[in-house]
């Protein structure tokens, strides 16, 4: 499936910024089931410095330094992916979760097994995913059967968290969004010593029955890339599914903030407005 991407912010500021730097992470992944085709970003204003690197979990990064005053900033990145992931191995024949644990930090699974700030080793999380995991279980089996208990557990329920919503109170109320069953995911995985990393993207949507597509009403999405002791496996608890073919990957890493898809710096600005508009549509679906 080829995808056309389209992610544009906005931001509205009280007074004028004076100087802004800016880190963006909004240009897809190239990695083994998804082909990124196309990839170019837009800001208004243009930045006066302008460098294109990568970060440490190998994402790429934009930096930007505009030091002309300005009132208002936006970003467009807009981008032509196909993706295609394989299915994963068959669940029973993959390695049983307490060898994976004993394996303890490799060098593609360490910075993936630490506490971070929004993902904390927290006891209520272990234990809520340790229901998946009895002793001798193989941990593909294990990941699908939390990855499906969450998304029966929890309700999909936008503006009762915020981004600095502890993991303890979504599991407490089981509801919230995509970023935090994603990070609530990854405490109980790392809790029991299995690597699993933060993933940043799209997913399809698709308009009700009968009715058009709206323009810039889809939205950014998070979910979770888990270890299985040979290759990583993307899972979404917030729809119960393994990642195919209706996602897009823009960056991973060890919880939200280390991939948020725009950080920055101001010297000035004071309150500010901000405006997100996403589409994600099948390249032979898309409308001019």
């Amino acid at each position: 499936m080829i995808y056309s991407l389209r992610h544009r912010t906005a931001y509205d500021y009280a007074r004028t910024v004076d100087l802004a730097s800016h880190l963006l992470h909004l240009k897809p992944r190239t990695l083994p089931g998804q082909r990124v085709l196309s990839a170019r970003l837009t800001c208004l204003p243009a930045p006066d410095h302008h460098t294109e690197t990568h970060d440490h979990f190998g994402n790429a990064a934009t930096r930007l330094f505009l030091v002309a005053p300005h009132t208002a900033f936006e970003v467009t990145a807009e981008s032509l992916v196909e993706v295609d992931f394989p299915e994963p191995p068959p669940a029973a024949r993959t390695r049983n979760w307490e060898a994976i644990a004993a394996a303890g930090a490799g060098a593609e699974t360490a910075d993936f097994l630490l506490p971070t700030l929004y993902v904390p080793l927290l006891a209520d999380a272990t234990a809520y995913a340790s229901t998946s995991f009895p002793p001798g279980r193989p941990v593909l089996e294990g990941l699908l059967d939390f990855n499906a208990r969450m998304r029966r557990d929890f309700t999909f329920q936008a503006g009762v968290t915020s981004i600095t919503t502890p993991i303890a109170e979504v599991l407490r109320m089981r509801r919230g969004v995509c970023q935090d069953f994603s990070q609530l995911m990854l405490a109980g995985l790392r809790g029991l010593g299995l690597p699993a990393r933060y993933v940043s993207g799209y997913v399809r949507t698709r308009p009700p029955a009968g009715q058009a597509r709206r323009r810039g009403a889809d939205q950014s999405h998070a979910w979770v890339s888990a270890w299985t002791g040979d290759e990583w496996v993307q899972l979404d608890p917030t729809n119960g599914i393994v990642v195919r073919d209706e996602h897009v990957v823009l960056a991973w890493g060890r919880d939200f903030s280390d991939i948020s898809p725009v950080r920055g710096v101001l010297l000035g600005g004071g309150a500010h407005r901000l405006e997100v508009n996403v589409d994600l549509e099948p390249e032979t679906e898309r409308v001019a």
